[in-house]
C-alpha cells in the first residue's frame, strides 16, 4: 500500500497542502494482495477528512461518496467478474492511497475453535504440503486475535494478505486451506480464503447482539452491555447469580456456602502455586472439576481504607473470587486476573480470600507465577498473597459454571465484535465452520448456529450465503454400550440445521477422529470434505454435498426398521464386517437404547428388532462411536436420531 499526499491548494490554486498521514485509509480486509469478491458490489470503506468527497477506482470501474462528520466513508462500487492483478485507488483532495495486486475471484471465511486454528504446521502432513503449497492465485489472510465489549468498525491490527507458498501456508488454518486449494482446482479463478478462528472459544461468543437476542440470550447481551458501562455494577450482578445457581446446585443454605470467610471444609496446604497436578497428590493428577481455595491476609486499618485491587495471576480454566464473603470477580480464559475490590469489602485484621476453579480439560488450578498475586492498594503498596493457601474438593454439580459474557472465548459477542464486525459488508462466495467442542455441555446449539448464520449473512447483504460445517470427529474413550452424549446432540444439532437451512452442507468427520486427541492431526481429508460441501453449494457441483444422508426410518413388521439414505454415491458398505455397527433402537425413556443388528443393501440399512419397543433410532451416538458404514466414495455416514415411522 501507498499513500501519497496532493495538496488541495495544489489542485486549485497551490496555496494549500495537508501532511501525507490525511490520505484515507482503508479499513475492513481491503490492502496489497487482497482478493475481493466477483459478481457482488465491493463495498470499500475507511476514514478520510470530514466532509471531503472520496473516489475509489478498481478494474476500471469507479464510484465516490462523501466522508461523514467522524470521517467514515463508505463507497460501493459495481461488481466485477473474476480477474486482475489490479490496482485499487482511493483519492480524496487529501492524497491517494493506492493499494496493489488486488484479485478478483471468490472469498471464503473460516471460522470457528481450535480445531480450525489448528495450522498447516501441526497437521499430519503438513511439511510436504507446506512445500508444495505455491499458488499466486491462492491468497491468505489471519485476523489477529482481539476481544472486545462493543462492536468494532477497524480490526485492531490490519490484516495482511499474503500469496500461499511455503513461506506463508504453514502458519494458516489447515482445514481452511485444503479446502481452499482443493476449490481452486475446479474453480479455475482467484481465490481468498479469510481465517479468523480462536480456540477454546464457545459459539456464544461469535454471536453478535442481534444473534443473541434471536437465540434467548437477551439477559447476557444485556449485562454485557452493562459491564461496557458499569464493570463494577456487572460483577455484582454476575457474583449474585453464580451465587444463586450454587445453591440451586447443591442445597447450601444462604451464609452456608464455601466461599463464606468460616466455611467448614476438608482443607489442605497448597503445596506451592502451580498447576494441581503437579502437586503430587494422586487424586488430582487427572482431576477434573472444581476446588475451593482459599487464604487469609491481615491488614492495617489505613490499607482497608483504600480503594485496592486484587490479583491472582492465571486461572486455568475460570474463577470466581470473593474476599469476605463478598463477590469481587471471576470469569474464564486462561489470562491472569485482576479485579477492583470494592469500598468496604475489605477490613482491618483479618481478610479472606476464596476463590472457585474450575478446570473442564488438560490442566487446572492456579499457576500463578506467584510474584504476580498481590493485593495492590491506591497508595501504590502491595500485600503479596502467595503463601498460605489450603484447598478442598469441591462437591460434584451438574453442567458448567454461569460464565460471564465478558469472557474472551465464552461471552456473549466478545469475538464477534472485534473479529467478524469489523468485516464489515466483505463478499464471500461461503463460510466454513469448525467448532462445537466447547459448546456439548450446553443445551439448544442448534438455536445459537441458526441465529449466528442469519446475523453473518445479514451483515455481508447474501442471504443464502453458504455455509458448510464439519460435523464433529470422535474424541475420547470408544463406546461400548448404549448411552448419552453432549458431543451426539451437537453433531445433530447441526444435522438438523442442515436438513432445515437450504444453504448448509455438513462436512462429516466422525471417521476422521483420535481418541487420545480433540485435535486429531487429519485436517486434509476434512479440508477436502469441507470443499465437496462448499463445491455443491457454491459452484453446483453435482457431487452429493455431504455424502450418505439419513432421509427416512421406517417400521417394519419384524419389529425392527428400515433406514434409508440419500446422497450415496453407488452404494453403502459395511467396512471390514458383515454388518454395520453402530445403530441403536430406542424407547421413548432415558435409557432404553440397545445396539441392533444391521445390514446394508443399495442404499438402505435394516435394523432387526429384538421384541423390545422402539419409538426411535440412533446411529454413532457418542463421543467417540465406532462405525463402518461408508459408500463408494469412501464417505462415511453421518451421527443421527430419528423418530420410528
Amino acid at each position: 500500500m501507498r499513500t501519497l499526499a496532493i495538496g488541495v491548494g495544489a489542485l486549485v490554486a497551490g496555496t494549500l497542502s495537508y501532511p501525507a498521514t490525511a490520505a484515507p485509509k482503508v479499513g475492513g480486509l481491503m490492502g496489497d494482495h487482497a482478493v475481493v469478491q466477483r459478481n457482488q458490489p465491493i463495498v470499500v470503506t475507511g476514514e478520510a477528512i470530514p466532509g471531503e468527497a472520496v473516489s475509489v477506482v478498481l478494474g476500471g470501474r469507479s464510484a465516490q461518496a462523501k466522508a461523514a462528520r467522524d470521517g467514515s466513508f463508505r463507497v460501493t462500487l459495481p461488481a466485477l467478474p473474476a480477474g486482475g492483478p489490479y490496482d485499487l485507488l482511493v483519492m480524496a483532495p487529501s492524497g491517494t492511497t493506492e493499494l496493489h495486486d488486488v484479485l478478483v475471484g471468490d472469498v471464503f471465511l473460516c471460522s470457528g475453535q481450535s480445531n480450525m486454528e489448528m495450522t498447516v504446521d501441526r497437521a499430519q502432513d503438513g511439511f510436504g504440503q507446506t512445500m508444495g503449497s505455491a499458488d499466486d492465485q491462492l491468497r491468505l489472510v489471519t485476523i489477529a486475535k482481539q476481544t472486545s465489549v462493543k462492536p468494532l468498525d477497524r480490526f485492531g491490527t490490519q490484516p495482511a494478505w499474503a500469496a500461499a507458498g511455503p513461506k506463508t501456508t504453514g502458519g494458516f488454518s489447515a482445514s481452511c486451506f485444503y479446502m481452499v486449494q482443493e476449490l481452486r482446482k475446479t474453480a479455475k479463478v482467484p481465490i481468498g480464503a479469510i481465517h479468523s478462528s480462536w480456540g477454546g472459544s464457545q459459539i456464544a461468543a461469535w454471536m453478535g447482539e442481534t444473534a443473541q437476542r434471536a437465540s434467548g440470550r437477551g439477559a447476557q447481551a444485556d449485562l454485557l452491555d452493562l459491564y461496557a458501562r458499569d464493570p463494577a455494577a456487572a460483577n455484582r450482578s454476575a457474583g449474585l447469580a453464580w451465587e444463586s445457581w450454587w445453591r440451586e446446585k447443591t442445597g447450601d443454605k444462604p451464609g452456608q456456602e464455601p466461599w463464606q470467610p468460616q466455611a467448614v471444609l476438608d482443607w489442605k496446604p497448597v503445596p506451592r502455586i502451580t498447576f494441581y497436578e503437579n502437586w503430587g497428590v494422586p487424586a488430582l493428577e487427572t482431576y477434573l472439576g472444581m476446588l475451593w481455595y482459599q487464604k487469609t491476609v491481615t491488614l492495617t486499618a489505613e490499607q482497608a481504607r483504600q480503594l485496592a485491587t486484587i490479583s491472582i495471576g492465571a486461572i486455568d480454566d475460570a474463577d470466581r473470587t470473593w474476599i469476605n464473603g463478598k463477590p469481587v470477580g471471576g470469569r474464564g480464559g486462561w489470562d491472569a486476573r485482576s479485579y477492583p475490590v470494592a469500598p468496604g469489602t475489605l477490613q482491618a485484621g483479618s481478610n479472606v480470600i476464596t476463590i472457585n476453579v474450575e478446570n473442564a480439560y488438560s490442566t487446572g488450578g492456579m499457576p500463578g507465577p506467584a510474584e504476580a498475586m498481590k493485593l495492590t492498594f491506591a497508595d501504590g503498596s502491595s500485600v503479596p498473597i502467595s503463601d498460605g493457601w489450603r484447598y478442598a474438593l469441591a462437591k460434584r454439580v451438574s453442567g458448567t459454571t454461569p460464565r460471564v459474557p465478558w469472557d474472551e472465548i465464552t461471552g456473549a459477542g466478545t469475538i464477534y465484535n472485534a473479529m467478524i464486525k469489523p468485516l464489515g459488508q466483505t463478499g464471500m462466495a461461503g463460510v466454513a465452520w469448525y467448532q462445537g467442542e466447547s459448546d456439548t455441555a450446553y443445551p439448544g446449539y442448534a438455536g445459537r448456529l441458526k441465529a449466528m448464520m442469519a446475523e453473518w449473512r445479514a451483515q455481508v447483504g447474501v442471504a443464502q450465503l453458504p455455509f458448510a460445517i464439519v460435523s464433529l470427529p470422535g474424541f475420547g474413550k470408544p463406546a461400548v454400550t448404549p448411552g448419552e452424549s453432549g458431543t451426539a446432540q451437537v453433531r445433530e444439532d447441526m444435522r438438523q440445521v442442515a436438513e432445515t437451512d437450504g444453504h448448509t452442507a455438513l462436512a462429516v468427520a466422525i471417521d476422521l477422529g483420535d481418541p487420545l486427541d480433540i485435535h486429531p492431526g487429519e485436517k486434509h481429508e476434512v479440508g477436502r470434505r469441507l470443499a465437496r460441501a462448499m463445491g455443491a453449494m457454491a459452484y453446483g457441483a453435482p457431487a452429493s454435498a455431504s455424502g450418505p444422508r439419513v432421509t427416512q426410518a421406517a417400521r417394519d413388521t419384524s419389529g425392527g426398521a428400515t433406514v434409508t439414505f440419500d446422497g450415496v454415491t453407488g452404494a453403502l458398505h459395511a467396512r471390514s464386517a458383515a454388518q454395520a455397527i453402530g445403530f441403536e433402537l430406542c424407547g421413548a425413556e432415558a435409557g432404553s437404547c440397545r445396539y441392533v443388528t444391521a445390514r446394508v443393501s443399495g442404499n438402505r440399512v435394516m435394523l432387526a428388532g429384538d421384541g423390545k419397543p422402539a419409538t426411535r433410532l440412533r446411529y454413532a451416538w457418542a463421543d467417540f462411536p465406532v462405525v463402518n458404514l461408508v459408500d463408494d466414495a469412501g464417505l462415511p455416514a453421518g451421527p443421527f436420531e430419528m423418530p420410528l415411522r
